[in-house]
């Protein structure tokens, strides 16, 4: 008998390689997303503190609109683009 409350053993456990993986992606990731973002958004502008929170939301939504990609593109338990996480 399975509990309905918690994930399933596949979500739960996964080995240090998938999980390197996994990590290693969404750090490249984010970088680059933030990185985009802030050549953008802040070089042309000269903008302070509050627009630079507003280059974090560019590099969130990048995050966010990867994310769903990936469970779009049929990666049930991840939201890493490697196949096989």
């Amino acid at each position: 008998m399975t509990d309905p409350l918690l994930p399933s053993t596949e979500t739960v456990i996964k080995g240090a390689r998938t999980y390197a993986r996994d990590l290693a992606e969404r750090v490249v990731a984010t970088f680059l997303q933030a990185f985009v973002g802030g050549l953008v958004l802040t070089t042309p502008f000269d903008i302070g503190m509050w627009q630079a929170a507003g280059v974090a939301g560019v590099a969130a939504a990048g995050s966010l609109l990867k994310g769903l990609i990936a469970r779009w593109r049929d990666v049930t338990h991840s939201a890493s683009l490697a196949k096989g996480v």
